[in-house]
Formats: structure tokens, sequence, C-alpha cells
């Protein structure tokens, strides 16, 4: 039968992001994946990262900044970029517009898996 969400659940995370988890491990119990609306302010960044699980980001509005390994790259509304599970990234949104995105996890995003720098 499917499961209806009403609504998302707003996640507390430190600085002025805002992340309304849909589905995940907190507003569906759902472990396999996850599906969250991120709105991310001008100048906001958050430590680098090695997670165990792949993400998939679409980009509605604003410029997300990707730092990876080999470079850097901006995605801007309209596209997308996957980060594969173990590959070391960095998000950043340093446009003075900020940005908002949707983010899949899968499996679903954890603050264990996640495996952010110190």
């Amino acid at each position: 039968m499917p499961i209806l969400i009403a609504a998302p659940t707003r996640i507390p995370v430190p600085g002025n992001k805002l992340i309304d988890e849909y589905i995940g491990r907190v507003n569906s119990t759902t472990a396999q994946a996850s599906v969250a609306h991120m709105l991310s302010p001008a100048g906001w960044s958050e430590p680098g990262q090695t997670p165990e699980f792949d993400e998939f980001t679409v980009v509605l509005r604003g410029v997300l900044h990707v730092e990876h390994k080999g470079g850097a790259l901006d995605v801007r509304a309209g596209q997308a970029v996957i980060a594969a599970k173990g590959e070391w990234v960095r998000y950043s949104t340093p446009d003075p517009e900020g940005a908002e995105y949707i983010a899949v996890c899968v499996p679903a995003f954890s603050i264990a898996t996640v495996n952010r720098d110190e």
C-alpha cells in the first residue's frame, strides 16, 4: 500500500541552513533512501565528507558549489550532480542568493555514515 508523507520534518543543523526531510531515517524511518529539500543561504558551507552513500542533487535555484579531490564545479539551477559513495566532497553556497536544492541519498543519509572531516 502506498504511504502518504503528509509533511517533512525539519532537521536541526548548525548555522542557518534549512533541511526538510520528506523521506529518510527521521521522517519516515526509511533506511533505503532519503529525500530532502534544502535551503542554503549565501556564504553557507559545511565540512568535507566521505559518505557511505550515493548522493543525487538537483539544484532548483541558485548555485551549489561542489569541491572534490579533482577540483570543483558549480551546479546551477536546472542542473544536477551525482557524488558517489566513498568520494570526498564539500558543499557550499557562496553566491549572494544562496541555493535551493533537492538531495536524494541511497542508502538514506545518516550522521554515522556521512564521515565528515574534523
